[in-house]
């Protein structure tokens, strides 16, 4: 059986990226270069979110998926050097340890 893109996956990859958004916490401080780019890191993964959810709504599943995984790579990214508090949630984000 080939493994296919589908709407439900698609759905499900969503669901995973928006708890992933809603869960995390800037843990730089609001002075810091590390803040400045925490919120870059962010905003790179709304903006690819927010494709992802077009491109779902226009059934256009190749380009939701990669959006979608782009959006998650920033989140993971920036969990992993420590941009944001995930409360050690290694199901949710990739962490170093």
């Amino acid at each position: 059986m080939i493994d296919r893109i589908t709407e439900e996956k698609i759905d499900r990859y969503l669901s995973i990226t928006n708890e992933a958004l809603n869960k995390l916490k800037v843990a730089a401080p609001d002075r810091s270069f590390n803040k400045r780019l925490a919120d870059d890191f962010l905003n790179m993964a709304h903006s690819y979110y927010r494709d992802a959810e077009h491109f779902r709504k226009e059934g256009d599943l190749v380009n939701a998926f990669a959006a979608v995984n782009y959006a998650h790579g920033w989140l993971d990214c920036g969990a992993r050097i420590g941009l944001w508090d995930v409360g050690g949630d290694d199901r949710l984000f990739t962490l170093f340890e």
